[in-house]
């Protein structure tokens, strides 16, 4: 089991990290960051970047991982999207999304749901675990 908040969050990554490459992501780059903040998860699917935010919750309070991206985070975001392609890219018009895969933790530490958006304006699907 994670221990921490850090470990909480590096724990959840891992798992969503596991569960968007049987779907034809390829992470590129984990926990990059910029003058802007982080992105915790970046990759590459069918030509197009996801940015991803990872959250990751036990099942007792808090409110979910989705009520945790607020408008402000959602703006950070798009600016470190922004940063990596400029810096980390040679694409001038790359197609790029941001998107958010929420954890949920059981108290033992079991993974109770993975739910994958991979646009933030998109409908979510959830992982089998």
């Amino acid at each position: 089991m994670a221990k921490g908040k850090v470990g909480l969050g590096r724990q959840g990554e891992t798992l969503a990290a596991a569960a968007l490459a049987p779907h034809g992501f390829e992470v590129r780059a984990r926990n990059w960051y910029c003058a802007e903040g982080e992105a915790d998860l970046i990759a590459w699917r069918a030509g197009e970047w996801y940015f991803f935010e990872v959250r990751t919750r036990r099942e007792f309070g808090y409110g979910s991982p989705e009520e945790s991206v607020t408008p402000r985070k959602r703006a950070r975001m798009e600016a470190v999207a922004r940063r990596y392609l400029a810096e980390q890219t040679a694409e001038e018009d790359a197609v790029w999304h941001l998107g958010l895969v929420a954890v949920v933790l059981d108290r033992a530490g079991r993974v109770r749901r993975v739910t994958v958006y991979p646009d933030l304006d998109s409908e979510p699907w959830e992982i089998q675990t």
